[in-house]
């Protein structure tokens, strides 16, 4: 008996902190990238490297080897490829890509939001060839890759001038309801129950007869979004996406 559980203890103690995400659909999201850097690293904010000087990206929860297709939503500037590996990173961002992704996709650094979408090899996909960057072809075939699910982001696709100002409002979307009803309901009990958040922020917006959204904006700093954002996932939320009202 005692060899049993020693046995079930050795399994649990090797287990990877990381777990792996199953899903029959496409994996999508939006949010903000984490862009690579060695200081994080080194400080252990985050678990693990990449290169910056060629493009590479990590989701911590998706399969190494899945396809990955990143959306610059305010230019619609896209990028197909290989999750690189799996590090662990900060919760609040959705995936982990090298300065290298973000310059190709023209990210703003101190704004950089991302449209993610995983690629299932369906008749779709094999009808489209993806395109895979010359600097991740050159990358040794013996490295790992990790998969990266893709998001549905804004459908936007207004090219914003790189002298223009940023005026955008970035709004957390807690969850979209068919009743009036029922987002009011949650609307007070985020209010009672998550403390600190500011309940001004918190707005219900009728999208039509069967759609009745709650959101929580705008934000004009990303370290506040990022406090309300924990805040809101502490609360119970596993899934919360963030997009800019242009």
């Amino acid at each position: 008996m005692r060899f049993s559980i020693l046995i079930i203890f050795l399994i649990y103690s090797c287990t990877s902190e990381l777990t792996t995400l199953n899903l029959k659909k496409p994996y999508i999201s939006k949010g903000f990238a984490y862009i690579y850097n060695d200081v994080d690293f080194k400080e252990k904010i985050i678990k693990g490297k990449l290169n910056n000087d060629i493009p590479q990206i990590s989701h911590q929860y998706l399969k190494t080897g899945t396809l990955i297709k990143l959306i610059n939503p305010k230019t619609n500037e896209n990028i197909v490829l290989k999750n690189t590996k799996r590090i662990k990173y900060p919760d609040f961002y959705k995936i982990l890509i090298s300065k290298a992704v973000a310059e190709k996709l023209n990210l703003n650094p101190d704004l950089p939001i991302l449209e993610i979408i995983e690629i299932k090899k369906n008749k779709s996909f094999v009808a489209k060839k993806t395109q895979i960057t010359n600097e991740e072809k050159k990358m040794s075939s013996k490295a790992p890759v990790a998969s990266v699910k893709i998001s549905n982001i804004s459908k936007n696709q207004k090219i914003i001038k790189k002298n223009k100002k940023e005026s955008d409002q970035i709004y957390i979307h807690i969850g979209t309801f068919y009743s009036f009803k029922t987002a009011s309901f949650l609307k007070k009990r985020i209010i009672e129950e998550v403390k600190n958040l500011d309940a001004k922020k918190l707005e219900i917006q009728k999208i039509n007869n069967k759609e009745t959204q709650v959101l929580s904006g705008p934000y004009t700093s990303v370290n506040s979004l990022k406090n309300d954002y924990i805040k809101l996932k502490n609360f119970g939320f596993e899934e919360l996406d963030i997009y800019i009202n242009e």
